[in-house]
């Protein structure tokens, strides 16, 4: 009876949204116009916390459709403010001109068809575009956002609400045009070492995207070996395949279709790890 009543509201809501004036916009025509307050959230042992960290391809560039606005019961973000609310694509606000369909939304769906019903899923969107992985190791400020602090504010507040059970990676894409390319994977290690002391447990999974096999930068490659050396090393990490998603016309961004197969793809490798 809950659910179906939720279905209804959401039903409402969305209607609302879509009638509330004509947004002439392409990207941002189909953004949601309401927040929804999660009211009851569940117990600390029930909230599973994820961390979506990177740059733009994890910040999501990809163009929202209706069917990514539409929200799950059990999966949660956090706005601005940093309250609860049920997640609606896009979830990273910290670059409002750019902002697109992430892998966050697909990712929460997918998982909860694979764990307990008593488990609710809290997304937490930490992802700058433009930055390198020298920026995040350094706590530099990246448009607007000081980004290895903002990552531990929002950590510990997604630790006051629940369990942090991993973090979800993808970047690389600045660092493919500077000369530190080849310390990318020393830098990696550094920086996730340094993620997981924050959340206080060095085997929290952590799981990275390869960049996209579509641009024509030979340096993309070079950081997708090293990504994948990492993950070699690290029993605690795992990475999802993108060789055959595609770019949403410049060479850079994932579109809508490969983000959200990404999410999903995010999910499954998150299982595969626990089992």
């Amino acid at each position: 009876m809950i659910n179906r009543v939720f279905q209804l509201t959401i039903v409402l809501f969305s209607m609302l949204s879509l009638s509330y004036g004509q947004d002439t916009n392409e990207r941002t025509q189909f953004f949601p116009k309401v927040e929804l307050s999660v009211e009851n959230v569940p117990n600390k042992e029930n909230l599973w916390v994820f961390i979506l960290a990177g740059q733009s391809n994890m910040a999501g560039r990809g163009l929202v459709e209706p069917q990514d606005t539409v929200p799950n019961n059990r999966v949660y973000t956090l706005n601005k403010q940093g309250n609860i609310i049920f997640a609606k694509e896009p979830l990273h606000f910290y670059e409002p001109t750019m902002a697109g369909l992430d892998s966050g939304l697909s990712f929460g769906k997918a998982l909860i068809k694979h764990i307990p019903d008593s488990i609710s899923v809290l997304l937490i969107p930490t992802a700058v575009g433009g930055s390198s992985i020298s920026q995040w190791l350094n706590d530099s400020i990246h448009r607007e956002v000081k980004l290895f602090s903002n990552f531990k504010q929002k950590a510990e507040l997604g630790m006051r609400f629940g369990t942090v059970k991993g973090i979800l990676w993808h970047q690389g894409e600045s660092d493919a045009k500077t000369k530190e390319a080849p310390l990318y994977q020393i830098k990696l290690s550094e920086l996730f070492y340094q993620f997981r002391k924050i959340i206080g447990n060095q085997e929290t999974t952590v799981i990275v995207g390869q960049l996209g096999s579509y641009s024509t930068n030979p340096l993309w490659s070079k950081i997708n070996d090293h990504i994948k050396y990492y993950v070699s090393t690290d029993p605690y990490s795992g990475m999802i395949n993108t060789q055959d998603l595609k770019d949403k016309g410049d060479k850079v961004h994932f579109n809508s279709e490969a983000q959200r197969l990404m999410g999903e793809r995010f999910a499954n490798e998150f299982i595969k790890i626990q089992h």
